[in-house]
């Protein structure tokens, strides 16, 4: 008794489940909780304070394939007191995480720029992690439009 199937159209059906499954996972988007919880495998509950971090983003961003980010953070970068890391997530994108950097007080200044592709209209936080353990956190929202007409 033959059901119809051949090994052929299996192997097909099945390389399409596998590929529907992947585009599905790729699709869906991080989101505030997913932000915070890869802040906290890196750095647990310890409190962040605001400033010493200058986020600048555009507030409006007309092309979400090319969206310009320049952090800057207020520090000396001298031996005792200096940047070790800075993080930026952003809550829309399929993965939270978009880039780290990594300081040494011979960087002689921590700021950095990058350009990033948002989704959608969605928040930055960008998290700085200084010399003596201490965290800074600053947030942004951009807001992305399709096409110039809001989105």
């Amino acid at each position: 008794m033959s059901s119809g199937l051949t090994r052929r159209s299996t192997i097909t059906a099945g390389a399409v489940a596998a590929f529907a499954s992947l585009l599905g996972s790729r699709l869906a988007f991080a989101d505030e909780k997913a932000v915070a919880a890869e802040i906290k495998k890196l750095y647990g509950d310890k409190a962040m304070a605001e400033g010493k971090i200058k986020l600048d983003v555009p507030e409006i961003a007309e092309n979400g394939l090319v969206v310009p980010v320049n952090v800057e953070i207020d520090s000396p970068m001298t031996d005792a007191d200096y940047v070790k890391a800075v993080h930026i997530y952003a809550d829309g994108n399929p993965q939270p995480g978009i880039v780290t950097y990594h300081f040494t007080p011979a960087c002689g200044k921590a700021s950095a720029a990058t350009r990033m592709r948002l989704a959608q209209t969605q928040n930055i936080v960008c998290v700085a992690e200084m010399s003596n353990g201490a965290l800074h956190m600053a947030k942004a929202n951009i807001k992305v439009t399709i096409g110039g007409c809001g989105g």
